[in-house]
């Protein structure tokens, strides 16, 4: 009997990635990789590794769940170290969870190795605390989406004054409905929001605004997946960040 690790691969940046998320890819025989994976991280992989692609985009799926969970079970009886490599964390929005427990109920070893969300990682790329003292003392991460068979609605009325900061994934194509429902609920509109899209990587892009005009900014900036969509004072921070770094660099320069 084999083993399967199912490990986060971060936000992007291939330098985010755990020392022991490497360990185990140099190791496995077989890698199940979803879409937003970077290529750099697949280099670690031995040569002899069998790669398998198993992303999913938006109407696209290269492998249905159920094939997932089949694949990795069938190379785990073969004996295989199996890894199942997927962006982020695997446990946040990365339906890790439904994967541990297929493996569990087939008698097959298993190990979860967390990794950076994007929540964490681009915020932090683009400079954005999801916690700052006096301005937010709490954060939540929301799926901006539902499974197709899940027809529970993300309650936007109580999101909108429960947290300090929202972190949603997955939003870019509710942007409209999400917007209504956070206005709906009394979010005021000139709350500050950011769009960090492919953050962390080299292509990353930072665009701010506030709540009222969120839809017509995504649509004038052509924001396109992934994209981490951040609503709150927080986004405030970055501006007082740059402007601090900029008199600086100001100063230096006349000195």
């Amino acid at each position: 009997m084999g083993s399967v690790a199912i490990i986060g691969a971060g936000p992007g940046d291939p330098e985010l990635l755990t020392v022991k998320a490497v360990r185990f890819i140099e190791a496995a025989d077989v890698i199940m990789y979803d879409r937003l994976v970077s290529k750099e991280i697949l280099q670690y992989a031995k040569a002899e590794a069998e790669l398998i692609y198993c992303g999913k985009a938006p109407g696209q799926h290269a492998m249905t769940q159920a094939d997932i969970h089949k694949a990795l079970i069938h190379y785990a009886y073969q004996g295989k170290r199996v890894v199942r490599l997927k962006g982020g964390d695997p446990f946040i929005f990365g339906r890790g969870g439904e994967e541990a427990l297929e493996l569990a109920a087939a008698g097959i070893e298993f190990e979860i190795i967390p990794g950076i969300t994007s929540a964490i990682g681009a915020a932090a790329s683009a400079s954005i605390p999801m916690t700052h003292r006096g301005t937010a003392a709490s954060f939540a991460c929301v799926t901006g989406n539902r499974c197709h068979d899940n027809h529970k609605p993300v309650r936007w009325d109580l999101l909108a004054h429960s947290v300090d900061t929202l972190a949603i994934y997955m939003g870019v194509s509710q942007l409209s409905e999400i917007q209504a429902e956070l206005l709906r609920a009394g979010k005021p509109a000139a709350t500050p929001i950011a769009f960090v899209e492919q953050g962390t990587t080299a292509k990353q892009r930072i665009v701010t605004g506030v709540l009222g005009e969120m839809s017509e900014l995504a649509a004038a900036s052509k924001l396109v997946n992934p994209a981490l969509i951040i609503i709150g004072e927080v986004v405030r921070i970055r501006e007082q960040l740059h402007a601090i770094m900029l008199q600086a660099l100001t100063l230096r320069q006349i000195g």
